[in-house]
């Protein structure tokens, strides 16, 4: 079993690496202009989280359907775990292209950017949401290849797109001079490179499974349906966490354009952290979802205390990690002193975040393996009603710092509010 984890998880964590390491990169390119375009990248990006995480379940929900699938051996059902969220990806891809100018406005006026900030996160945003077919298709397709425990395509998928827009960002920003708009363009060229590549390797290793899929099956009412009632409520669940973060940013705006670097900067470290730790949570969707699939009581649990193990010990690693070198890592960030010194008080926060957080990334994965997505919607919801009363109760007595321990504490109570539904029902809770 530690074998199967490591072989699914070491993948994931080299493929999740190259995820922050492309947004490291965008800072750091902003970086040397100005600290305005640090706050603009930083914005705009999480604009374009909040709208693809929101749509996280063609990715969570197909790798918990198709390892189930697999676990059950059923080949006929696992194309078609490919075939019903691609139909869907395809629709909303087309509404988000079609209301795109809305959405950009109001992105933009709910994370509450200054005046500075907001006609360079305009000119992102404008560029970037024509990547939104070939984004949320490769949710899609990562998601089918890693219910299916293939990790190695998603890393190849991920190295090579993360390639791909870091080379044309830096040539784009610094050989021809567009500024953030090279940023934006490197990453719609990098989709679409990526889609090309994830659509021939799905034709070329798995033909039997996605040969002779049919509209008239895919649509099939019934079975459509229940695959529409575990995605809402995996929307429902992204919605809110999506919705904790932009308003960590739009509450970051408030302190100033100095602060908001910081901020944007120090998330940097909270993604390498969750990508690092999400390694073993995809792990788990996979593992936990075979075994759940198959009825293996013995191996579902065992898969599920495994996974904690490892991710525990991917934590403090971590987190002895930014004790160590976290001060070093800004100045990769950025070269504006100013921000290097503002940031180094809130460092501390970065040492706690791995340790106090991890578990709600391994409960989100068990979750989607058990397709027991009301449980996450649940405790999703319990846990952002306790983010806000605790940035009620911390901002106004600590500023920023009481920022930041809104952010843990939100962390904190998803991964006990799990843990609590999931000692109470185990295996049953789907």
């Amino acid at each position: 079993m530690h074998r199967e984890i490591l072989y699914l998880a070491i993948p994931n964590i080299l493929s999740n690496i190259s995820v922050p390491l492309l947004s490291t990169v965008d800072t750091a390119l902003m970086g040397r202009l100005s600290e305005f375009h640090i706050g603009a990248v930083g914005v705009g990006s999480m604009i374009f989280n909040f709208i693809y995480w929101n749509f996280g379940f063609l990715r969570m929900g197909t790798t918990g359907m198709t390892a189930q699938a697999f676990g059950r051996k059923d080949e006929k059902l696992v194309g078609l775990n490919l075939g019903r969220p691609v139909f869907v990806a395809v629709v909303l891809a087309m509404i988000i292209l079609l209301f795109n100018v809305p959405l950009g406005k109001l992105g933009i006026l709910l994370m509450g950017a200054g005046e500075e900030v907001s006609p360079l996160i305009g000119t992102y945003f404008r560029i970037r949401i024509w990547a939104a077919p070939a984004t949320l298709l490769l949710y899609v397709l990562m998601g089918w290849f890693f219910g299916l425990q293939n990790a190695i395509f998603p890393l190849l998928l991920t190295i090579f797109i993360n390639i791909v827009n870091i080379l044309c960002s830096y040539v784009f920003v610094f050989r021809l001079g567009w500024e953030i708009e090279g940023v934006a363009w490197g990453t719609v060229i990098a989709q679409y490179a990526g889609l090309l590549m994830a659509l021939g390797l799905a034709v070329y290793r798995y033909p039997h499974l996605v040969r002779g899929l049919k509209l008239v099956e895919i649509t099939q009412w019934r079975a459509f349906r229940v695959f529409l009632r575990v995605n809402r409520d995996i929307f429902l669940r992204t919605f809110m966490l999506t919705f904790a973060f932009g308003f960590f940013y739009a509450k970051s705006s408030i302190f100033g354009p100095e602060l908001l670097a910081v901020n944007v900067i120090l998330l940097q470290y909270v993604n390498w952290m969750s990508y690092a730790i999400d390694g073993f949570a995809f792990a788990a969707e996979s593992v936990v979802g075979k075994y759940f699939g198959s009825g293996d009581k013995q191996k579902f649990f065992t898969s599920v205390r495994l996974s904690f193990l490892w991710a525990l010990a991917s934590a403090l690693l971590v987190s002895a990690a930014y004790l160590l070198s976290g001060a070093s890592l800004l100045r990769v960030f950025t070269d504006q002193q100013e921000v290097i010194a503002s940031a180094g008080p809130y460092l501390f926060w970065m040492y706690l975040f791995p340790v106090v957080g991890f578990a709600c990334y391994i409960w989100d994965g068990v979750f989607i393996g058990m397709t027991a997505s009301v449980a996450m919607r649940n405790t999703m919801a319990i846990a952002f009603l306790v983010f806000l009363g605790a940035y009620a109760l911390f901002v106004p007595l600590w500023q920023n710092h009481g920022l930041w321990m809104a952010l843990l504490t939100f962390l904190g109570a998803r991964g006990l509010f799990q843990w609590y539904v999931f000692s109470r029902k185990g295996i049953e809770l789907a």
